[in-house]
Formats: structure tokens, sequence, C-alpha cells
């Protein structure tokens, strides 16, 4: 079920700049404050995994996309993937935790290149090795 949340042009832009600029490494998107659109919270050029984990809040859901790069075994060279990682923490309120599952297609359908999703209720579950993980499989 959709809750008729829709992303702003901002995130559908920011997106397009992540995918083909190659100069920023994520964009973290969330709920305005009226609960009517989805938004972009967070643009950065910082490629390290972890500083971008550590963005991500305790007790808050978030959306994001990360450019994740990353090198084939056996010396094949150097790819990257885009991950959309739905960020829906244990500790998050329940309400904000069932808005942000019925929008979430509203905003990945709308971002085209994506090739891995992550769903994430505690930090263990996002990590390098787990996306890795996926990015091989394919």
């Amino acid at each position: 079920m959709s809750s008729g949340v829709q992303p702003t042009q901002e995130c559908l832009e920011k997106f397009q700049e992540l995918k083909t600029g190659k100069k920023l490494s994520y964009v973290i998107y969330g709920l305005t404050e009226d609960k009517k659109s989805i938004t972009v919270l967070k643009t950065s050029e910082e490629k390290d995994f972890d500083t971008f984990v550590n963005e991500l809040p305790e007790k808050e859901c978030r959306w994001a996309v990360y450019d994740f790069e990353f090198t084939l075994p056996g010396g094949e060279g150097v790819r990257n993937k885009l991950v959309f990682v739905v960020w829906s923490p244990d500790d998050a309120n329940v309400k904000n935790k069932m808005m942000f599952a019925s929008s979430k297609d509203a905003l990945r359908r709308r971002l085209e290149g994506i090739h891995i999703e992550i769903q994430a209720t505690d930090f263990s579950e996002i990590t390098k090795d787990a996306i890795l993980e996926k990015a091989l499989r394919r």
C-alpha cells in the first residue's frame, strides 16, 4: 500500500548527479516535516563507507543511495554499483517505520539504475561485506 508521498524534483536531480557525475558518493533521503513529500537530507562526496553508515540516525528511518566501489576478485578491475538502502532501525517510532515502508516504492521506482537493495534494521546488516556479496552475485 502506498502512502501517496512523492519525491521532490531535487531527489531525482541529486540521484542523477550521483549516477552520472561521479562527484557525489551518496544521497540520504527523508520525509519533509509535514510528511507530505520525500526530500534530500544530505549529499556527500566522501567515499568512506563507514562515514556514510555513521550518517544514518540510530532511531529514525531513512532511504539512501550509495555509490559502492569494489575490486573484482582475480584482479579483474574495479566496479561501481548503486546501492539503495532502506534504513528502518528497530528503535524507530512504529508510525514512522510504517510511513517509510509505504513510501519506499514512490522513491525507489523513480531511481533508475539501482543495482542492489539493502534493507537494514540494525548497523550489523549494513556492512561492506553484505553489499559486496550482493554485488558479486550479479
